[in-house]
């Protein structure tokens, strides 16, 4: 019973539950595919794998000696009274028992590290093809379905592996071994050994459908429970902005009451498996030994028979239990890997021709001819749009909210195609050169400033990874960030929280533009660069963003007067198109859209 107890607790704790995640108890669609990509994994350690199987092997064989060294020992010493020979047999039971444990050891510290270092590939492969995909991916994809494929899918693979392979091998060779043993020594006993096992995979198939249903439903609800939690987390300064404190504790109250009704009934059927199979297992001991007693009076056999096939029975049972539970970790481990594999399998939207010529340093010259493009099939976000942007001119972009302003520069970037026209940078198509080629000779600074947990100095190194320290503080000066910089704990070699949350807004923006600085691209983007800065700090950095745009081509999308009105050109943005172009006092002196939306947000002001 003691045993039994412990391998219920075991089953427990590795046994379904949330640590599982969305894909547990779910099976695949493609079972033979995915398999086939697991085994690639898996195949440069074929030598390794071989020598665990042999192990397994070996060290199973000799745990059914134990059960027949008994009975022998019961037989031939302890009924004779041969203490002598009782010492022997118990000494070399206890020798196979160590030779066993040693061998399990090794094989399960060999699989260990075959499973780690092919758990540690597929992880490079994911990552390394995500940085491939197109933002369009991206888009279609939560970054939390995301992150839960490189790491719980992935775990779930690795769990199932290291875990289990060996176990099954093991369990099959001790299901298969005992059954030989046992018809070998007494047909009789061994049918009614046999009897139980329909009825325990029966139960067990029975309690695991209700299980998975279970389990799913505890998985969505687990989702949308921790969706709430990182919204909050996230969100701390919206919430007590709002003073919403208590509506996302009730919210939370709530939200954690149900995953506790869920999780609550999904693990009373996982819990009720256990002691069931128990019984059973129990009552399968008490008929064996009961026709064993009634066989022994008749002697047909003897006490240590006895005692053998009820040694037996509980080396039967254990993997008949053991092999529902590893059934169930193997179809979610298939499930994780499908998914992971999905990704792998992705084509990139957005790779190189084989054509793909070579860009080298650019003089800026980008003209867009009838480009069209929309994010959603029927729904156009650029439409029809043509217009020249000449070496060394700045171009900036205006509009109301959602007029395409930025999708032109995520065109220009090619972080997405166009559907329809072409964009040329210096004569070529940008869909002929290699995307790092062109992407070298962009520097951007986005609205969203987007900074890594990494010291100030090495978000200012992303610019350009070569650059030595000097270039950075250079670059830092010229967008007049030096200053606060030097100002921080450690200065340049201050880590940053994640995104930067330790900095101001405006700091974030500023070390953004330090960035692009240090880039030293042949076309400069800057989407907003300044929105989050004041206008003390704007007219500050103003001068070093002219330095930096003198002669090269520069596309600006902004609302500030401060920073268009020495744009060469305006291009007036609405739905998509270009209503009206020109530099400010030719719109100005239109009175069209730009006038109006000019009037707008800068009525009072003087030019």
């Amino acid at each position: 019973m003691a045993e039994n107890n412990k391998q219920a607790k075991e089953t427990i704790r590795r046994g379904p539950g949330p640590g599982m995640h969305d894909h547990n108890f779910e099976k695949p669609k493609d079972m033979k595919s995915t398999l086939k990509n697991i085994i690639g994994i898996f195949s440069p350690a074929r030598v390794q794998l071989l020598v665990v199987i042999v192990l397994v092997v070996i060290y199973t064989l000799a745990g059914l000696l134990g059960p027949y060294l008994l009975g022998v020992a019961i037989d031939v010493y302890i009924i004779p009274g041969d203490l002598p020979g009782l010492i022997r047999i118990a000494l070399f039971m206890l020798g196979v028992s160590i030779i066993t444990a040693v061998l399990e050891f090794f094989a399960n510290w060999i699989m260990a590290t075959v499973s780690q270092g092919a758990m540690k590939k597929l992880r490079t492969d994911l990552f390394q093809h995500l940085q491939l995909l197109s933002l369009r991916f991206f888009d279609r994809n939560p970054a939390g379905d995301l992150m839960s494929r490189l790491t719980n899918d992935i775990d779930a693979i690795n769990r199932a592996i290291s875990q289990n392979v060996t176990g099954l091998v093991s369990n099959v060779l001790m299901l298969v071994g005992v059954l030989i043993a046992m018809f070998s020594l007494n047909v009789w006993l061994a049918m009614a050994s046999v009897i139980v096992v329909p009825l325990m995979a029966g139960f067990t198939m029975f309690v695991a459908k209700y299980s998975r249903r279970g389990f799913r439903d505890l998985q969505k609800q687990m989702g949308a429970f921790n969706g709430t939690i990182e919204e909050n987390v996230s969100g701390q300064r919206v919430v007590k902005a709002f003073r919403r404190n208590e509506s996302a504790i009730a919210k939370f109250r709530e939200e954690n009451q149900a995953v506790y009704e869920t999780s609550k009934k999904a693990h009373t059927i996982v819990f009720l498996l256990m002691p069931l199979t128990n019984q059973l297992g129990n009552l399968f001991i008490i008929v064996l030994a009961s026709l064993g007693g009634w066989l022994s009076i008749r002697g047909l056999v003897s006490v240590g028979m006895i005692a053998t096939f009820i040694s037996y029975s509980r080396q039967f049972l254990q993997p008949v239990r053991q092999l529902a539970d590893i059934y169930n970790s193997l179809q979610s481990a298939l499930a994780g890997a499908e998914r992971v594999f999905e990704i792998i399998e992705t084509a990139p939207e957005l790779s190189d021709r084989e054509s793909a010529i070579a860009l080298p340093i650019i003089d800026g010259h980008v003209e867009f001819k009838n480009v069209e493009f929309a994010y959603e099939k029927d729904i156009p976000v650029i439409k029809n749009m043509s217009f020249d942007a000449r070496t060394g001119h700045t171009i900036a972009l205006v509009g109301p909210t959602g007029a395409g302003k930025t999708t032109i520069i995520n065109l220009l970037t090619r972080f997405y195609d166009i559907d329809k026209g072409a964009i040329l940078i210096d004569g070529k198509d940008i869909r002929d050169v290699k995307k790092d080629d062109l992407r070298r000779n962009l520097g951007i600074v986005l609205q969203d400033t987007f900074l890594f947990s990494d010291s100030v100095i090495e978000n200012i190194r992303y610019g350009r990874l070569d650059a030595t320290d000097e270039d950075c503080i250079e670059a830092a000066k010229m967008a007049d960030a030096d200053h606060f910089i030097r100002q921080l704990p450690q200065g340049y070699q201050t880590k940053l929280s994640e995104r930067g949350n330790n900095l101001s807004q405006g700091q974030r923006q500023l070390l953004s533009i330090s960035r692009a600085i240090l880039a030293n691209p042949g076309i400069l983007i800057l989407d907003e660069a300044t929105s989050s800065v004041d206008t003390r700090t704007e007219a500050r950095i103003q001068s070093a963003l002219l330095r930096l745009m003198e002669g090269r081509t520069s596309f600006v999308i902004a609302h500030r007067l401060s920073t268009i009105r020495d744009a060469k050109y305006v291009l007036v943005i609405n739905e998509g198109e270009i209503v009206e172009q020109g530099n400010h006092n030719e719109l100005m002196a239109m009175e069209g859209f730009y006038y109006n939306l000019y009037m707008s947000q800068f009525k009072g002001q003087q030019i």
